[in-house]
């Protein structure tokens, strides 16, 4: 009876270990991103029924908060089991320099991602040490949202360069309509990659990331100059609007357009429910067609967490077919593996797909692609230069003096 007794109870207490069996996943996902998480979330439960994910989510666009906290769980010691990583820079310059991740060369072998994802992504995502992440998705950063129907109605089209953006710019404000939507602080850098890739063309753009071309260049400094000329076709309110409310501006008919990663085409497709092509209508960025500027979203292994197993399994949904065409239709995004099922996209995601696999490609410096995270951090402060003085030369010499503290292109 006392064996018995005791059987029961080592049964009881080894189910209640599976139940409580935990990975914390880290993201900045909340809100409007938010049902793309909790999607994967249900789907890698059910897959791993005793195995509980933690959701823990730090709001604030593009990760500018997500980021500052989970620094201070590294260095504390508590990382979380995996978070949400932008692909390249953002992870290799930060917590791989400082070996706090483990190589995952592992898993692209056992999984065959080597043939299942482009190889320009797995080596942005590489050092010769080893890959650090697994991506979950493409998004593109520069693309024009619009609304059909206003443009006909105000009698415009979608520009193709930014001296065409000028030119119709005063036509605009004289509708009483803001010819561009802006954001915050991040979203005045999204917009300003943009504005450099369509007055640099892909060649001298990349050529920045790698110190061939100096930001004082006066290639360089004319970026800062169109820069200016565009701002000064935004709201005034910018500063205090988050990168959905000036999504709003344009689905409310306030403003012509906005640059925004296709995130917002999430937003648009999924929480207020449009229509891509008849709700809101799309372009690349003017200057910027024929050129997919990417970034990625990812996650890695810490080392030192709670549940390595569980967490390697979670990175195996993220990166398989199944795992990303679970996610993505919902996020606004494309899946980056050759297998996803592109009869789950709608026609926007279908359009970046294609684009995806034929256009140039160029690298995200506001979602770090391109750069480390601290000249990417730095950068921001570069456009608080800017906004306050207006001058290109202050700008350009304050990039120019960052760059050579952190070692851009090292």
């Amino acid at each position: 009876m006392l064996r018995r007794l005791l059987t029961l109870l080592a049964v009881a207490l080894l189910g209640l270990a599976v139940a409580q069996s935990q990975i914390e996943i880290f993201s900045w996902w909340a809100g409007d991103e938010g049902p793309a998480l909790e999607a994967l979330i249900t789907q890698y439960e059910a897959d791993h029924p005793g195995v509980e994910v933690v959701n823990a989510t730090v709001t604030g666009g593009s990760g500018v908060n997500a980021r500052a906290v989970l620094k201070t769980r590294m260095l504390g010691g508590d990382p979380p089991d995996s978070f949400q990583v932008h692909a390249g820079q953002e992870l290799i310059g930060t917590w791989v320099v400082a070996d706090r991740m483990e190589d995952l060369t592992f898993l692209y072998e056992e999984m065959g991602w080597f043939d299942a994802y482009p190889q320009g992504l797995i080596d942005a995502m590489s050092t010769d040490e080893g890959i650090w992440s697994v991506p979950v998705n493409i998004h593109r950063s520069n693309v024009m949202w619009f609304v059909p129907a206003k443009l006909e109605e105000w009698g415009i089209t979608a520009p193709t360069s930014w001296s065409e953006f000028l030119t119709i710019c005063p036509a605009i404000q004289a509708n009483g309509v803001t010819p561009l939507a802006l954001g915050e602080n991040w979203t005045q850098v999204h917009l300003w990659e943009s504005v450099a890739l369509g007055v640099l063309g892909a060649e001298d753009y990349d050529k920045l990331w790698t110190t061939e071309l100096a930001f004082t260049d006066p290639k360089a400094l004319e970026v800062w100059d169109v820069f200016g000329q565009v701002l000064d076709c935004t709201n005034d309110d910018a500063a205090g609007l988050s990168w959905q409310q000036a999504t709003d501006m344009v689905v409310g008919g306030t403003a012509a357009f906005n640059i925004m990663g296709d995130w917002a085409a999430g937003y648009m497709s999924t929480t207020l429910g449009l229509e891509p092509g008849v709700g809101y209508g799309w372009a690349a960025s003017p200057g910027t067609n024929g050129v997919f500027m990417w970034l990625s979203d990812a996650f890695g292994l810490p080392m030192g967490i709670n549940n390595r197993e569980g967490t390697l399994d979670w990175l195996r949904l993220v990166g398989s077919a199944k795992g990303q065409d679970i996610f993505n239709p919902l996020k606004g995004s494309i899946a980056p593996h050759f297998e996803s099922d592109l009869s789950l996209y709608n026609a926007y995601l279908k359009s970046a797909a294609a684009d995806w696999q034929s256009n140039e490609v160029v690298g995200s410096l506001a979602h770090g692609a391109v750069a480390k995270e601290a000249f990417m951090s730095d950068f921001a402060t570069v456009m608080e230069i800017y906004l306050a003085t207006g001058s290109a030369e202050g700008a350009a010499n304050a990039a120019q003096a960052i760059a050579g503290q952190v070692g851009l292109g090292q």
